[in-house]
């Protein structure tokens, strides 16, 4: 991709765009509607198999643009996916430990999930159309998200982890200053209505807090993608597929986080990586291809040497308590607001 090519007109027309986001819609409401019914914990088996169907049906939209515009496009899509995919799995832990500090009910994860991963597509949405318009307006934007990228890359380098703390977000002190709540779950209902007044359950105060969350996701990913694609309508897609499954890997991999040791250098080799080509971008062009393959290779290492470690260094693991991150990240629940 060429920076300078910003302007090219995206391969997706206002059908292509009503007819995916339809798509996606309905696929959200057979999921919710029909398979997730009734509020139940979800298990690793199911996770693996609605992981597996969401990768499938991303690989399938991938072979499509791929037959529709050409390959250079396809690979876009798929270079996109894979990143914002990865970028996904850091995103887990925080959602962990927000539903960890909630003690939020194992049956209600999924519903809460659920409407959280609806929000942040229309969130992701107004991030895209947002960025497409500055790059497109405004040429030097593209060295703004470079530089964004390449800070990002550095603090994941040479920082130590903080610790999420759900209270100290803006989305959960604005939500406890102005929201009439209550301090218990009721079921899987966001709100209910007592006393002739409507309160809002802590299941809202959770959804609102990993909400906020997502914001801040999106001004990493955002940038990233656009590090590889000058197409809006390849960013949104791919964007959204890498979102879709983000659930099912959550309950597939929530148990598996702290194995991937190697997974904060990964995402900041790839970061760096995309941030240095589009800074760049106007003196030396970096092919779609050779971004694929790198990207692809930094990210299988980082996996690979991660269960090195796991299987070689067994005693290092056990003392990073590896088994079990959701015990670790219990406290106490927040009092309520009556």
């Amino acid at each position: 991709m060429h920076c300078a090519a910003i302007t090219h007109v995206s391969v997706g027309t206002p059908q292509l765009w009503i007819g995916f986001t339809l798509f996606v819609l309905a696929m959200l409401a057979i999921d919710l509607g029909v398979f997730h019914r009734k509020a139940h914990a979800v298990g690793v088996r199911e996770a693996f198999g609605w992981s597996v169907f969401w990768i499938a049906l991303s690989l399938v939209f991938n072979g499509l643009v791929w037959f529709w515009f050409g390959p250079e496009k396809g690979k876009e899509f798929l270079a996109g996916y894979v990143t914002e995919k990865a970028l996904s799995v850091d995103n887990i832990f925080v959602f962990l430990v927000i539903l960890s500090y909630f003690s939020v009910p194992d049956a209600y994860r999924h519903r809460v999930l659920y409407y959280g991963i609806l929000g942040a597509l229309v969130l992701r949405a107004v991030f895209i159309l947002v960025g497409a318009s500055l790059l497109a307006t405004f040429h030097w934007m593209i060295y703004v998200f470079g530089v964004l990228l390449v800070i990002t890359a550095w603090k994941l380098l040479t920082q130590q982890e903080a610790e999420f703390q759900p209270e100290r977000s803006p989305a959960f002190r604005l939500f406890r200053r102005f929201i009439p709540s209550v301090s218990e779950y009721r079921g899987a209902r966001f709100v209910v209505r007592e006393g002739g007044r409507w309160f809002a359950t802590p299941l809202l105060l959770v959804l609102v807090t990993i909400e906020g969350a997502d914001v801040m996701f999106a001004i990493d990913s955002i940038p990233a993608i656009f590090g590889l694609t000058d197409d809006p309508f390849i960013v949104y897609t791919s964007n959204i597929f890498a979102i879709l499954g983000l659930r099912a890997l959550f309950f597939l991999l929530a148990g598996l986080l702290g194995r991937i040791y190697y997974l904060k250098l990964g995402l900041a080799l790839v970061l760096g990586f995309v941030g240095v080509k589009m800074l760049i971008s106007e003196k030396y062009v970096i092919s779609i291809g050779v971004s694929l393959a790198i990207i692809t290779f930094v990210l299988s290492a980082t996996v690979l040497a991660s269960f090195v470690r796991l299987r070689f260094f067994p005693a290092a693991a056990d003392r990073q308590d590896l088994d079990a991150p959701a015990a670790e990240l219990k406290r106490e629940q927040p009092p309520g607001q009556a």
